[in-house]
């Protein structure tokens, strides 16, 4: 029993210490994207910066949302690298307004 118990913490506890800081971060670009070349450009590209985990364009919205490892790289350094490929990159912050529902 003490062994199962010792092997449980010992678990836990690696598990713990390998857990990523994943963050996400939304931009839009200019120039805006119009097609399926603009969006494999950018996922093209991004995909070698490092930290990178997944990228997900949405075209009607303009809006490009890049899932990272804060521990690799930082939003800035993402923003930054939109440059390298010919685009400039602007952060879109979370609104924490709240919206009055008209009854």
């Amino acid at each position: 029993m003490k062994k199962t118990i010792l092997l449980s913490a010992m678990s836990l506890c690696v598990a713990m210490a390998s857990a990523k800081d994943i963050k996400t971060l939304v931009v839009t670009t200019t120039p805006q994207m119009h097609c399926a070349s603009c969006e494999n450009k950018i996922k093209g590209n991004l995909r070698f910066e490092k930290g990178v985990r997944r990228i997900e364009t949405n075209i009607p919205q303009q809006t490009v949302t890049i899932e990272f490892d804060a521990e690799k790289t930082s939003a800035d350094v993402l923003v930054k690298a939109f440059g390298k490929f010919g685009y400039k990159a602007t952060e879109v912050k979370k609104d924490t307004t709240k919206v009055e529902v008209k009854k």
